[in-house]
């Protein structure tokens, strides 16, 4: 089984569908996420999303053009990659005179490598959901959103660390909704209503699970089955004050310097790794064995 932040289980069926929705066919993809094939011919098109399955994206991921995009819509890079192709067959160029293109545009080398974790930074967390104890050496500041892909991943390794470390780590959750998720807003809304009511992490769960849909009746049903009290969830849900906590995180995040969904800082820093407990482990170890003045 899979296991969420607050221990609640992910059936086997339920993580097997969300992963085959997560790996569309991005080889016969006709579309691509934030790309404008408009103005091109057909057979223009063609050569485009050719290019897109054949050149590789430069963000690291290992993926290519046209998989990074679907894969991971917030990436920058594939998005500036695929956007230079498209460019210059619109400019009449020939296919390899679009590759060359996209290899000379500024998203056509790698970027630099950032340090593990980057200098810390005031991050508010006032009344955000938390778990672990108030007294935790280390504090985790997580950035997600709960229609993304990587976060329902990483749900289930911060809750592997967090059982690694039961007294040494706390986490807490900032909204982070992402405008390439369309129900993504609506959910970070409703996980809002639900900490009103003390009921955040059930619902966080249970919004994971179903990530796939999102939809008010959905969330609706969710609510129930976690027991909220609806009429007051639903006037939560629908209220400015609410949506102006989500649009705080949002801002929150980006004066962090977020890019991406889920990104993690370890007391106020960046983390730019891998959240399985191999990978960041070290990281905490070191974090630990600073004075509690020095973090």
């Amino acid at each position: 089984m899979v296991h969420t932040p607050s221990g609640r289980r992910i059936g086997v069926l339920a993580f097997l569908t969300a992963a085959l929705l997560f790996a569309q066919d991005w080889k016969t993809a006709v579309t691509l996420p934030a790309v404008d094939f408009s103005g091109l011919t057909a057979a223009k098109k063609t050569v485009a999303l050719r290019l897109s399955r054949n050149h590789d994206c430069t963000c690291g991921c290992d993926m290519k053009v046209a998989e990074c995009r679907i894969k991971d819509p917030s990436c920058a890079y594939s998005k500036g990659l695929a956007a230079a192709l498209v460019g210059a067959l619109k400019e009449g160029k020939s296919e390899s005179d679009a590759a060359a293109a996209a290899r000379a545009s500024k998203f056509g080398q790698a970027p630099e490598p950032r340090k593990i974790l980057e200098d810390p930074v005031v991050i508010p967390t006032a009344n955000s959901p938390v778990l672990g104890p108030r007294d935790a050496a280390v504090t985790l500041v997580e950035f997600s959103d709960f229609q993304c892909p990587f976060c329902f991943q990483g749900a289930a390794q911060l809750h592997t660390l967090l059982k690694a470390y039961p007294t040494q780590l706390r986490l807490i959750f900032k909204q982070y909704p992402l405008d390439t998720h369309s129900q993504a807003a609506l959910a970070a809304a409703a996980s809002i209503a639900a900490h009103r009511q003390g009921k955040f992490w059930p619902l966080h769960d249970a919004m994971f699970e179903k990530r796939q849909d999102l939809s008010r009746p959905s969330l609706l049903a969710m609510a129930r089955r976690v027991g909220l009290d609806i009429p007051r969830f639903t006037a939560d849900l629908d209220s400015a004050d609410v949506r102006s906590v989500v649009a705080h995180d949002r801002d929150d995040g980006d004066r962090a310097g977020v890019e991406g969904t889920p990104t993690v800082f370890v007391d106020g820093q960046r983390y730019n790794g891998s959240l399985d407990l191999d990978a960041i482990r070290p990281v905490i170890e070191a974090e630990l064995k600073k004075p509690a003045g020095k973090r």
